[in-house]
């Protein structure tokens, strides 16, 4: 499925360019790398900077003076992690990092990469300018000191391109490739929000072929030779020779990369590890220590055999240790609106989620799904009018469905904490009270347990209660969603990152959960019910159909391509999710009751 475009303002100098630089012991050239990103032509408007446990005195720069904001000076967004998690694990918490700021463009660089001051203003010009699909991704050409093309760093050009495609990277001076190197490439945000973070496992070498292609896959790579930065790397050569012991990384993610990648074709798989063979044979003949590649050989082809373990697992211990004094954060409550929903239920969600709690929000987000008819736009304007909590009202021209517009609400949102409401439930007093202090402690996600009710709260015709063990949550997300979507509360920089919403028809908090749980958002819940949850005509017939069964099919396949779920997961998930869809609606809805929706009580 091709990525969404991302939007491109009439002005070049406002497309927005987030800089992420990953440091290990290198402070002196550190600086050189800021300093020069600080002095483009076209200024990023944030500069993520990971330190991976450097112990050179990178931190203490990174805390100085240097790095914060001044006049005409972006300050840095930097993250000190715990310990040294490699190029793939920096970068993959840096692009996480750089989601938050809103960017159109992710640009990644190695601490050790100088850009020269129209870097970052040629790449963007040749992501505007390309006709067509916009570039996934763009890479500068490498040089090092001296102005010799650096041999470590060069792109790999497109086997096979078309005349049309090498014709339309020549309008904006460049040529196609199928994957490039960290040390400067320009990613496309919304081709990152879909395609997921890079894998942290990898910890060094080939982290970054496996991410470029796996962008760039069914869509547009291009070189950029007017588009210069200097690597400035101690020898000039490549880092396949002689490489000793860390040939375990080359052997070990090369397997990876053709066995449980999603960036390569089948064909494109057979293509490259022929190559990677004969550089292999190359790497023996000119090593002086063939004993140590041998036993690296070995080590790297037996731990190639499983599979990448998942980013929050080697991230755990790396993390920066939460903030637990932050305590009464404020938050903001979510709620989207469209032509279908009563004025009443309206009405009641926004004041029982309001001053109705022990704990009320700071400020409202009432997104308006499209046009409405006239008694719920005048209920909309009452809202506003009268609500002593700020209500921020963002109309939509048109409907878009809840994904996209929980995404506009997500930008104008003023706090780091949002809270779910959705348009037709009652929250319960406490329930903010209960949640936050979860979210405040650490947690990135909160959920609850919930009522099903009828024609009233009184009503009750079921309860759902989910998983409240974090391990349990991450076990069953593959299989069924461990969160009721009304329910929850999340930080909304961990949202960013999982790439948001998406119009997924009544599965976007499934799969934006996942992708949450996945990436290393720390999940909880709470088993009590928090929310009356509406059960009204239709609930059971909307969740089936062969339209939802396009959406789950969908779905799923994200998931494998994310390389969330294995082969098998994909057969098992298709096979009882899918055909949950296609039974009769009264057996759907005892299905749901009993094995989904984890009934209790």
């Amino acid at each position: 499925m091709p990525p969404a475009s991302s939007p491109v303002p009439p002005d070049g100098s406002a497309v927005r360019v987030v800089a992420v630089v990953v440091t290990w012991n290198r402070r002196e050239l550190l600086t050189e790398s800021v300093d020069a990103l600080r002095a483009q032509t076209h200024a990023p408007v944030a500069i993520v900077v990971i330190d991976n446990a450097s112990d050179d005195g990178t931190a203490e720069l990174l805390d100085s003076a240097w790095a914060a904001a001044s006049e005409g000076v972006v300050g840095l967004d930097v993250v000190h992690l715990r310990e040294n998690t490699g190029g793939a694990g920096g970068f993959t918490v840096g692009v996480e990092k750089a989601l938050g700021h809103h960017p159109d463009l992710v640009w990644l660089l190695d601490d050790d990469t100088v850009p020269t001051p129209t870097a970052a203003a040629e790449l963007v010009a040749a992501w505007r300018g390309y006709p067509g699909e916009r570039p996934a991704v763009l890479a500068s050409r490498v040089v090092w000191v001296d102005g010799r093309d650096h041999p470590m760093n060069t792109p790999r050009t497109k086997p096979g391109a078309t005349e049309a495609e090498r014709t339309a990277a020549a309008t904006v001076g460049a040529i196609p490739i199928r994957s490039a190197s960290f040390v400067s490439i320009m990613c496309d945000a919304a081709r990152i929000r879909e395609r997921g973070l890079p894998v942290a496992d990898y910890f060094l070498w080939n982290d970054d072929f496996e991410y470029s292609t796996r962008l760039i896959r069914d869509g547009v790579g291009l070189a950029c030779p007017s588009s210069v930065v200097v690597h400035k790397t101690k020898v000039f050569g490549s880092t396949d020779v002689d490489p000793g012991e860390r040939f375990f990384f080359e052997v070990r993610n090369k397997l990876w990369v053709f066995s449980r990648s999603g960036g390569l074709s089948v064909p494109e798989r057979a293509m490259y590890s022929a190559a990677t063979a004969r550089r292999w044979v190359r790497t023996f003949r000119g090593s002086s220590d063939r004993a140590t590649l041998r036993t690296a050989l070995g080590r790297g082809m037996v731990a190639g055999l499983r599979r990448p373990r998942r980013n929050a697992d080697v991230l755990a211990t790396a993390r920066p240790v939460p903030d637990s004094t932050a305590g009464g954060e404020p938050f903001t409550l979510l709620l989207s609106t469209y032509a279908g929903d009563d004025p009443g239920f309206l009405r009641t969600a926004f004041d029982s989620s309001t001053l109705g709690q022990t704990r009320p929000p700071a400020e409202v987000v009432l997104v308006q799904d499209g046009p409405v008819p006239p008694a719920l736009e005048a209920e909309i304007a009452d809202i506003v009018r009268s609500s002593d909590i700020p209500v921020h009202h963002l109309a939509l021209d048109d409907n878009l469905g809840l994904g996209p517009a929980l995404d506009a609400g997500l930008a104008v949102s003023s706090h780091e904490i949002v809270a779910r409401m959705d348009a037709d439930d009652v929250s319960m007093p406490e329930r903010f009270a209960r949640q936050l202090p979860l979210i405040e402690a650490g947690a990135d996600i909160v959920g609850s347990g919930l009522v099903e009710f009828g024609t009233g709260i009184d009503d009750v015709v079921g309860r759902r209660t989910p998983p409240t063990d974090p391990d349990v949550i991450r076990r069953v997300i593959r299989f069924r969603d461990p969160f009721n979507h009304p329910t929850v509360v999340y930080r909304r920089a961990a949202v960013l990152a999982a790439g948001g919403y998406t119009d997924m028809a009544l599965l976007e908090d499934y799969l934006l959960f996942t992708r949450m749980v996945e990436g290393g958002a720390v999940p909880a819940n709470i088993a009590d019910a928090l929310v009356y949850y509406r059960v009204g005509a239709g609930a059971y017939a909307r969740r089936g159909g062969t339209a939802m069964l396009r959406s789950e099919i969908a779905l799923q396949r994200r998931f494998r391509r994310l390389g969330i779920t294995s082969r098998t997961e994909f057969a098992r998930n298709v096979a009882v999710r899918g055909g949950y869809r296609l039974v009769p609606e009264r057996v759907r809805k005892v299905a749901y009751r009993r094995l989904l929706a984890n009934r209790t009580g």
